[in-house]
């Protein structure tokens, strides 16, 4: 297993030496961006993960430390000293700075991960249009705006992209790169080939409200607090029904809680995604 891992990861970190994306900025010290920050170092990328605050960087680096030795316990059992020259050898491939505009200037590709509001991400991607090489690649980790909303605060529309993570992004293997109507070709399939890079499954979306998982997923998850509001079912019964019944992993109210609710509050609360629930509900109430 040892052996194998090695030879794994040696060819992911010769990949991406010879990758066209080798320094990736990610903005955003929370879940998703330290689990996107720990898959690229992995890789053998040179990755900035980039906060408002010392601390939150600390606990941020803490956090990537901790799942990075959860893997070690599994991959190197019988020989803790290469696993511990693994996590070693990844945490140097990872900075962190307060200075998102200083970072960018050095980098190939910049990842966003912060909070799901609109304006907050234009004015981000704004000021760091204005210092990043012409070359950069911009990127959203957004779950339900629309990538051309955002990158409308740029003047690269051509380079910029979505690249919809899961979390937990170490052990998830999916990733929806968005092409927005005015992104390249070239961009596209630089952010598709870094994802495989990245050893996740990319696959392909259009700039829809909420792509596709959000976009079968969310209707399903506020139906089901629906059919609880109506006393139709308990909320234990519900995950219960999804779990055996259709084979989930997770009921929806587990699901919710995992996610998060504020998270969830932030993507129905976007209006594009809610036209998109709200016609979905209006048709399946009616039939």
């Amino acid at each position: 297993m040892a052996f194998f891992t090695h030879h794994v990861l040696r060819t992911l970190s010769s990949a991406a030496r010879n990758a066209a994306i080798k320094h990736v900025t990610v903005i955003g010290g929370g879940l998703m961006g330290s689990g996107i920050a720990q898959v690229v170092a992995v890789t053998g990328h040179s990755v900035v993960l980039v906060d408002t605050s010392e601390d939150i960087l600390k606990n941020s680096t803490r956090a990537i430390e901790g799942s990075l030795k959860r893997v070690v316990k599994k991959k190197f059992a019988d020989k803790p000293e290469a696993g511990e020259e693994f996590v070693q050898k990844v945490l140097k491939n990872i900075s962190t700075s307060t200075d998102a505009a200083s970072v960018v200037k050095n980098t190939d590709l910049v990842v966003e991960a912060i909070v799901e509001n609109l304006k907050i991400k234009q004015d981000l991607f704004s000021t760091l249009d204005k210092v990043a090489p012409e070359n950069t690649i911009f990127a959203s980790n957004t779950s339900s705006l629309p990538i051309a909303d955002i990158a409308r605060a740029t003047a690269r529309v051509d380079r910029f992209g979505g690249l919809h993570f899961f979390n937990p992004v170490p052990m998830m293997k999916l990733v929806e790169v968005i092409k927005a109507p005015a992104t390249s070709q070239q961009t596209f399939d630089a952010l598709l080939e870094f994802s495989r890079v990245l050893g996740k499954h990319p696959v392909s979306c259009k700039d829809t409200p909420g792509f596709i998982v959000n976009r079968l997923l969310v209707p399903y998850l506020m139906e089901a607090i629906r059919l609880h509001e109506r006393g139709h079912g308990s909320k234990e019964d519900i995950d219960v029904a999804m779990k055996l019944g259709a084979g989930y992993p997770m009921g929806p109210f587990e699901l919710l809680d995992y996610v998060g609710l504020d998270t969830c509050k932030f993507i129905i609360d976007g209006k594009y995604l809610c036209r998109q629930v709200n016609e979905f509900l209006t048709f399946y109430v009616s039939i």
